[in-house]
């Protein structure tokens, strides 16, 4: 496994949730460019943009979140892992989240349904 300038945590995190999905270093296809936006000189004269592409499923990951190539490189695999959890229908940490919230919004909207129901004809 490659080394990011991440937590050991992070990085063994990252190597667990690849191995579970079966995604091996050999299977993707990284290159570097030079980013645009804000980060000063450090983005206009380095390659701090990372490509990934998973040859397998033909997923393409673009990431230029931080200033650094090694936070990126670790990110763009931590998308590719999202994305590819997605496409097989593994719930994620997105996936609950948005459950979650659906869940929320329902029990509110039957709350104020039921709150309405109860109340008086003469205090509405």
């Amino acid at each position: 496994m490659i080394s990011f300038p991440v937590s050991l945590e992070k990085q063994k995190w990252l190597q667990e949730k690849m191995s579970k999905l079966g995604i091996c270093e050999s299977d993707l296809v990284e290159s570097f460019t030079k980013s645009s936006g804000h980060g000063g000189q450090n983005v206009n004269k380095l390659s701090t943009t990372v490509l990934l592409k998973h040859k397998p499923t033909g997923i393409e990951v673009k990431c230029s979140v931080y200033r650094t190539q090694g936070l990126n490189r670790y990110k763009a695999r931590a998308i590719l892992c999202e994305k590819l959890e997605e496409k097989l229908g593994i719930a994620g940490k997105k996936q609950t989240q948005i459950q979650k919230l659906k869940r929320n919004k329902l029990k509110k909207q039957k709350r104020q349904r039921e709150k309405y129901k109860t109340l008086p004809a003469d205090k509405i």
